[in-house]
């Protein structure tokens, strides 16, 4: 007989983030977070958090965490069986939005139980090594000199490869930016860039054409993320290999994505893709059609995700919650080395959580 879930704990937090991030719509100063505890009634308990991305919905979703993950207390704690079962409960209003991260969360906090009655960490019961991932520092959107000054901390703390916030009202910044990191960090460092969704299509090809002599690794969302024939007239126009999959809601929109030849690369993120097993989907139809995939967010599982995924590519680093977790993976030389610990490697700090939560 199956262990059965007895208990959640849902906590919304604003969690500090140790060194703010500069976007185009402002500074990041904390990370709106919900936190997700799932009991089952061997006494494991899953953990998680999934990212709000704005304040004004963190109350809304966690408050829609709480009565998913309390609808489920007697059901079955086995990841696969919930996860079909919430696809049936809310088939008629949609798994998109609120819903959709709500339930990623629990399938994530359940796979983290998984791999703790295991006794294994995550990326070994998915069938993963325990190699180290390569990484990249994900800066925010700065000037030159800034970049410059922000690359040489981040080459201290052992990156070895950098993306930028770019899309500056003078496209000549994000060239400048670009060539800023390569004179800290050398020529041949790897870099990307993500213009988060700024741009229609005109400007948007006549703005990647100017960074085609800059080497990057890749052009990340220069269109609306739902614009899959957008960015694939972007694609055939520029020599810069194309990214997009950060704001794919479940499989439905990386089928459509890859149907439309939208993009060279592969960036689902856990949360939006369906958690861990809405990964797993996503790593094998990545492997059928041969796209390289790097991370989005969410450090500590991503580094177990991308050993368990056979096209793996890269980790991105963005640290949203490494002031409230124990410990995240240590990034050395360029990679950063997933937990080892049974699980995912979410180990709350209590102490830290009590002097923010309300």
């Amino acid at each position: 007989m199956s262990n059965r879930i007895t208990d959640c704990r849902i906590r919304p937090v604003m969690a500090p983030l140790e060194m703010p991030h500069k976007t185009a719509s402002g500074t990041l100063e904390a990370a709106p977070l919900v936190l997700i505890d799932v009991i089952a009634d061997d006494g494991i308990v899953g953990s998680t958090y999934i990212f709000a991305y704005t304040p004004a919905a963190l109350e809304p979703l966690a408050a829609l965490s709480k009565n998913i993950a309390s609808s489920l207390v007697g059901e079955t704690a086995e990841p696969g069986a919930v996860s079909a079962l919430l696809d049936a409960r809310f088939r008629l209003l949609g798994n998109q939005g609120l819903v959709a991260m709500a339930i990623s969360g629990i399938d994530m906090a359940l796979w983290d139980a998984a791999a703790k009655r295991k006794e294994k960490p995550l990326y070994e019961l998915l069938g993963g090594k325990s190699d180290p991932v390569r990484v990249y520092d994900s800066l925010g959107q700065m000037g030159p000199d800034e970049t410059a000054r922000v690359v040489e901390a981040s080459l201290e703390r052992g990156f070895r490869a950098f993306k930028i916030k770019a899309g500056h009202p003078d496209p000549k910044t994000d060239v400048a930016v670009v060539r800023s990191i390569r004179d800290v960090a050398g020529k041949d460092v790897w870099v990307a860039a993500d213009f988060n969704q700024a741009f229609g299509v005109d400007e948007a090809v006549r703005r990647m054409s100017m960074l085609d002599e800059e080497g990057l690794a890749w052009i990340e969302e220069p269109v609306q993320a739902s614009d899959y024939q957008g960015h694939a007239t972007v694609r055939s126009a520029i020599r810069t290999p194309v990214q997009t999959g950060e704001n794919w809601w479940g499989m439905p929109d990386m089928r459509n994505a890859v149907a439309a030849k939208a993009s060279d690369l592969a960036m689902p993120d856990v949360m939006k893709i369906g958690g861990v097993s809405g990964w797993r989907e996503a790593a094998s139809l990545a492997n059928e059609v041969s796209l390289p995939v790097a991370s989005h967010l969410f450090v500590e599982i991503s580094a177990h995700l991308l050993n368990a995924t056979p096209t793996a590519m890269i980790l991105e680093w963005f640290d949203i919650a490494g002031t409230i977790i124990t410990c995240t993976p240590e990034i050395a030389d360029g990679f950063a080395i997933p937990s080892q610990t049974p699980g995912a490697g979410i180990l709350w700090d209590e102490s830290a959580i009590e002097k923010i939560i309300a």
